[in-house]
């Protein structure tokens, strides 16, 4: 299984996490609290944490392709709700 993390500093990372995990819910089985969450992608899952630095993810795939899917999945849905932030993209690494 590959994996790969990123963090959005943001002091708004919980509200962030929540928003991302509610409006996937419609779609997949999310667990999500104020600061930790959980979606399980297509690709496989992805965990969330939210603190006072902002919103750390990481995401699982068993190859490269979904990897890469899992990253775009996560990546648009925050550039999109994150606009007020000014969030163009996300740097990930390997985890």
């Amino acid at each position: 299984m590959l994996a790969a993390r990123s963090t959005f500093e943001t002091g708004n990372g919980s509200k962030y996490m929540q928003q991302l995990l509610k409006h996937f819910a419609h779609k997949i089985d999310v667990e999500y609290d104020e600061s930790d969450g959980r979606a399980a992608l297509p690709t496989g899952p992805a965990t969330l944490r939210a603190d006072a630095q902002g919103l750390h993810m990481q995401v699982t795939a068993p190859d490269a392709e979904g990897l890469e899917r899992a990253k775009h999945i996560i990546e648009s849905h925050l550039v999109r709700f994150a606009f007020r932030d000014n969030l163009e993209r996300l740097d990930w690494v390997a985890a």
